[in-house]
């Protein structure tokens, strides 16, 4: 039977080949260390909790909530980026809660996407960041993903050659997956650059307090006149340990914020009313929570990168996010990154991302999350170390057992 039209669109989810492979080996008894999925593993602080259940016990709270988010949400959120960023915002009209950033930029792409519209969106990225938009009938113009100076050339260039005229810009500093990040001076540029060529600029900051070399990163609409042409997602996912929770934010343009909250009232009536207060109760904070968990995140990176280094696998240490970026061993490069992937979870019971499921330009690195504590993580080093002690000097040699199957 043939497959229906957007589905057709959606390539085989590279992620899924993994998972199998995963869970096969779990039921074989192995103990498999998984840095795959971004999934953090941190409970979600007491307080935040506290307040959830305190709120969850008044029945007046169990009927459907708001769609666009209550207003106290809202001005929890534009509060934070008045006190994070220095960007004024009004919580009636730019602002809006989403069901996590993922939710957001989906429903952002149906608001905004006529069929056949061009947007220009790095590779790699995170999947909804493309695919959002191919669901809703867009086309892809991958671009490079370094913040630097040749981002803009790339963009005159995709410009030159899209036609029609691209429609939005991705941004996502820090990066998902490459852990890159972005200065103002950089956000300066782009955003002269699509005001110019009357370009949307969607702007993802999942990851703006997960960093370590004590910069915090900046958000575009930190540079004036940048909420002219832009929206910004955020998630307090991985900011409070709240993954399952489902909450995010768009923040930025009026006219875009407004086309977003339409579509969203005819899909979702916004998260549970007592996460929601929880959420401002959290966003209203003090910021120790944040704190706590960004000291887990570094602790944890330094621990890989010395760990992993010192059993023969080089990774460069991230600036931020919860991942790192790290290049294929020279000698398994030739397979690609699933294939490694797989050799990972076979012969040394660790899980990592396929690069190349954040796009094809990826194909040569894994993703590696910190979602596991620091005994494990050393634990991951020593079984990498045993792996490549014993199969490096003869990759051609060591094939995935699934390839027998």
């Amino acid at each position: 039977m043939e497959e229906f039209h957007k589905v057709r669109r959606l390539p085989p989810y590279v992620f899924e080949q993994v998972n199998r492979l995963k869970a096969s080996a779990r039921s074989r008894g192995a103990d498999i260390i998984d840095l795959g999925m971004g999934n953090p593993d941190l409970p979600t602080p007491k307080a935040i909790v506290d307040k959830l259940c305190e709120v969850v016990r008044d029945p007046r709270t169990h009927r459907y909530s708001s769609s666009r988010g209550i207003p106290g949400l809202r001005r929890a959120q534009a509060n934070y980026y008045a006190r994070r960023f220095g960007v004024k915002l009004n919580p009636d009209t730019q602002v809006v809660a989403t069901l996590g950033s993922k939710e957001g930029f989906a429903n952002m792409a149906q608001a905004i996407t006529a069929p056949g519209d061009v947007i220009l969106c790095p590779n790699p990225t995170y999947p909804i960041h493309a695919f959002g938009f191919i669901m809703s009938g867009g086309v892809i113009r991958s671009l490079q993903v370094e913040p630097d100076d040749g981002f803009i050339p790339a963009l005159e260039r995709g410009v030159r050659h899209s036609i029609p005229k691209p429609l939005a810009l991705i941004l996502n500093y820090p990066s998902n997956p490459t852990a890159l990040v972005a200065s103002l001076d950089f956000y300066k540029d782009v955003v002269a650059f699509a005001k110019k060529n009357d370009i949307i600029i969607l702007s993802d900051l999942a990851y703006s307090e997960i960093y370590f070399d004590g910069n915090p990163p900046p958000s575009v609409l930190q540079v004036p006149g940048a909420i002219d042409v832009c929206v910004e997602f955020t998630s307090m996912s991985k900011t409070f340990s709240m993954p399952g929770w489902r909450m995010g934010f768009a923040v930025g343009n009026e006219r875009l914020i407004s086309a977003l909250t339409r579509v969203k009232s005819y899909l979702d009536y916004g998260a549970f009313t007592p996460i929601q207060v929880a959420a401002a109760h959290a966003l209203n904070g003090d910021g120790a929570d944040i704190a706590e968990v960004r000291d887990i995140y570094h602790k944890r990176r330094d621990v890989m990168v010395d760990s992993f280094g010192r059993a023969g696998w080089a990774i460069p240490a991230p600036a931020a996010s919860m991942f790192a970026w790290a290049p294929i061993p020279e000698p398994f490069r030739h397979l690609g990154s699933l294939e490694f992937s797989k050799l990972l979870i076979e012969h040394a019971d660790v899980a990592v991302a396929p690069g190349v499921g954040f796009g094809e330009h990826g194909d040569d690195h894994v993703r590696i999350a910190l979602v596991e504590n620091e005994h494990r993580i050393r634990q991951a080093a020593r079984n990498i170390k045993r792996f490549l002690s014993t199969s490096a000097k003869q990759p051609n040699n060591v094939v995935p057992l699934s390839a027998h199957r």
